[in-house]
C-alpha cells in the first residue's frame, strides 16, 4: 500500500500541473472570446432597440398628424387632400 501511494503523489502533481496549463492556455482565452462575443451581441441588441424606438416615434408622429387632420378639420379634409395631390413630390 505504501509503495503505490508513493507513485500516486507525483502522478497527481503532474495532473494538477497539466490542468493548470490547459486552463491557462485554452480555457482562459476561450472564456475571453465568449465574453467579447456576448458584449458584441449586447451592443447589436441595443442598436436594434434604438432603431425600433426611433421607428415607433416616427409612426406615432404620423398618427398624431392624421388624427389632428381628421378631428380638427373634417370639413376641409377633401380640400387639403386635393391640394396635396396638386403639389409635386420632390
Amino acid at each position: 500500500m505504501g509503495f503505490q501511494f508513493v507513485f500516486l503523489i507525483p502522478i497527481l502533481g503532474i495532473c494538477v500541473g497539466l490542468v493548470a496549463v490547459i486552463g491557462g492556455t485554452i480555457v482562459r482565452p476561450w472564456l475571453a472570446h465568449k465574453e467579447r462575443r456576448m458584449q458584441l451581441e449586447a451592443t447589436m441588441v441595443a442598436e436594434k432597440a434604438a432603431q425600433y424606438a426611433a421607428q415607433s416615434e416616427r409612426l406615432e408622429q404620423r398618427v398624431r398628424v392624421l388624427e389632428r387632420i381628421i378631428t380638427d378639420r373634417g370639413v376641409d379634409l377633401s380640400h387639403e387632400i386635393e391640394q396635396l395631390r396638386d403639389t409635386p413630390l420632390n
